[in-house]
């Protein structure tokens, strides 16, 4: 893609996006860049991860959503793109390339090339973009720094790079410590290495002249200007208040005009009077914009077609809580409450799809992963409202009359005494192995299997690797639908009274299986407690109380011993559930149901044959 030979570019800008696959270092990376651009004053106070803004990224280490930060250095300014890691998330990765010419491939130095180091750098390649590969975390003892690099080379010819892809200029760092070397054997104190690459291998900014031209790549929120939008300007110029067009899927809309534009500098963001093309800037004063959309000059309303989004692949029904505790812990209840949550969400969550079903309290949602739809419930939940979802689905679709399903590429990293028990219930699953190889002291597994193969596997490889596995996926193809994939092991404990739990009623239950509370929890029948040892549901009385009788002997209930509760996390109770059951959502519980509460109707509809609705 060589911009001087068909438009004019801009020298003094370079715009970048970071890519890799999860946990490989891109935040702590940016965050020296800052640092070493003068960004912050010296003495000043920063924090770790400084991108990573939202509260959900900060509690769990990685980043979701992805953001622009703006650096100077020299004469260049340098806007840069910090993406996420986990394939959930391709989509924020997706729609964010199109604001760039070029992305800095980052790689783990021991972990090497993984499920989505693929999918990011395929994407890349298929927009031409230019790439520079960065093997970071040079400093670990583990590190197979030449190795990785052969790998990543592989990884270019396997995904048809052409030969000035494949040609791409490699730079080792150690993010953490801000340095970077040409060379493994070069002394560094700093990252001038890595600027240097990115200054000479990164095409310059196009600047077509023209009427004004930019595409919404991402959109902000602030309470005080409302909806920000965030792109690249793709031709002329324009300046503040000047006439504009917004073309988008209603047509185009006129009388419009720029109330403000702001630039990035660092983490903060400036007003500027002018915007010209090759700049990356925000936008606001538009009601109604949306990711897509193209701002353009009022007197010539042309659209800039946006990259296509790779479809959802899992779905799940969000529904109306109406379990015996709804509406005790939540602030928003209702259907159309959820409703007008799920519409405003599709706004800035370009791979998330939602439909209206024949229920008006239920909603189908769909998007690229569980953690994908879990983030959303989470936040949801966060922010007060009661929901209760099913178990995620995989989406079929139809070609030449042949049902296809979504496959994986999973990459499993276990010890090699677990490696046995591991290969065994991948091939239950229905997983096809394409490699095995050593990596360090592990076995390095590497497989495509159907994206329902992957519902509630994560827990099991945890407890068959006694909690060592390490498992990362990504979409790989869709391909005819395999056969029956065997769902969960183990049955539920069921509580069959509504009350309080109680030590003395589950110390003679803990037989039975694992429980999933604690004694003076509220329960209510029909609510699953815990996992059973066998395959079959068992209800069970956990509120029963210790009868008083004038021959009690005090201090009797204090001497129950309970094993610790499993503690079910958003994310493992949506793995643990099967069709005919829920998970409860509210602001102070998670908690897990039977669809059917009652245990009469359950065994009526059993023995019927009903199934559950999915």
């Amino acid at each position: 893609m060589v911009y001087s030979f068909l438009v004019k570019t801009r020298s003094d800008i370079r715009n970048v996006a970071i890519i890799a696959h999860v946990d490989h270092g891109k935040t702590t990376l940016v965050d020296a860049m800052l640092k070493q651009s003068g960004v912050f004053r010296e003495g000043q106070a920063t924090e770790t991860r400084m991108m990573d803004s939202n509260p959900l990224e900060k509690e769990r280490g990685i980043t979701i959503l992805a953001k622009n930060t703006a650096i100077r250095h020299g004469d260049m300014k340098f806007n840069i793109v910090d993406t996420p890691g986990h394939a959930d998330f391709g989509g924020e990765v997706e729609r964010v390339l199109q604001m760039v010419q070029g992305v800095v491939l980052l790689v783990d130095s021991a972990e090497g090339v993984m499920p989505q180091t693929r999918f990011v750098l395929r994407k890349a390649l298929e927009l031409d973009l230019r790439v520079v590969v960065v093997i970071n975390k040079i400093d670990r003892k583990d590190a197979r720094s030449e190795e990785v690099m052969n790998e990543v080379f592989d990884l270019f010819i396997e995904l048809g790079a052409n030969d000035e892809q494949a040609e791409f200029p490699t730079v080792f760092t150690n993010g953490r410590a801000g340095i970077a070397k040409y060379n493994l054997t070069d002394e560094s104190d700093n990252l001038e290495p890595l600027f240097e690459t990115i200054a000479r291998a990164i095409p310059e900014a196009p600047a077509e002249e023209g009427g004004f031209q930019m595409l919404i790549s991402a959109i902000d929120h602030n309470k005080y200007v409302g909806r920000i939008g965030i792109g690249r300007v793709f031709r002329g110029s324009a300046k503040v208040n000047a006439p504009i067009a917004k073309v988008g899927r209603d047509g185009v809309q006129t009388g419009l005009r720029l109330t403000k534009l702001l630039a990035f500098a660092g983490l903060e963001r400036i007003e500027i009077e002018e915007a010209t093309a090759g700049d990356i800037i925000c936008v606001s004063g538009i009601e109604g914009l949306n990711i897509g959309e193209t701002i353009t000059d009022a007197a010539i309303p042309e659209p800039i077609s946006a990259v296509a989004i790779d479809e959802p692949t899992v779905s799940m029904f969000f529904m109306v809580n109406a379990s015996p505790m709804a509406g005790q812990e939540g602030k928003y209840l209702t259907s159309r409450q959820i409703r007008d949550r799920l519409m405003r969400e599709l706004e800035s969550n370009v791979a998330l799809r939602v439909a209206d079903t024949e229920s008006a309290d239920t909603f189908e949602v769909r998007g690229r992963g569980e953690l994908h739809l879990s983030i959303l419930i989470e936040t949801m939940r966060r922010e007060g409202f009661e929901i209760a979802v099913s178990k995620p689905q995989v989406i079929i679709t139809e070609k030449d009359g042949v049902k296809l399903e979504p496959v994986e590429f999973v990459v499993v990293d276990v010890q090699e005494e677990y490696a046995g028990a591991i290969i065994e219930t991948l091939g239950r699953r229905r997983a096809q192995m394409s490699n095995m190889l050593n990596v360090g002291d592990s076995r390095r597994l590497e497989y495509t299997m159907p994206t329902r193969a992957i519902f509630g596997l994560r827990g099991e490889l945890l407890t068959l690797s006694r909690g060592t596995a390490i498992m990362s996926h990504t979409y790989y193809d869709h391909q005819p639908v395999a056969g029956e994939i065997p769902g969960r092991s183990n049955g539920a404990l069921i509580a069959s009274e509504t009350g309080v739990t109680t030590g003395y009623a589950m110390s003679g239950l803990d037989q039975r299986g694992r429980f999933f509370v604690e004694p003076g929890i509220d329960v209510y029948e029909g609510m699953i407690v815990g996992r059973a040892n066998d395959d079959k549901d068992i209800a069970i009385n956990v509120v029963k109380a210790k009868k008083l009788t004038n021959m009690r002997a005090s201090g009797t209930d204090d001497s129950v011993r309970l094993a610790p509760a499993e503690e079910m996390s958003l994310e493992r109770a949506i793995e643990f559930i099967e069709d005919d059951e829920l998970v409860e959502i509210t602001p102070k519980a998670i908690r897990i149901r039977k669809r059917v509460l009652d245990e009469t109707e359950r065994l009526r509809d059993r023995k019927r044959g009903v199934k559950a609705f999915a």
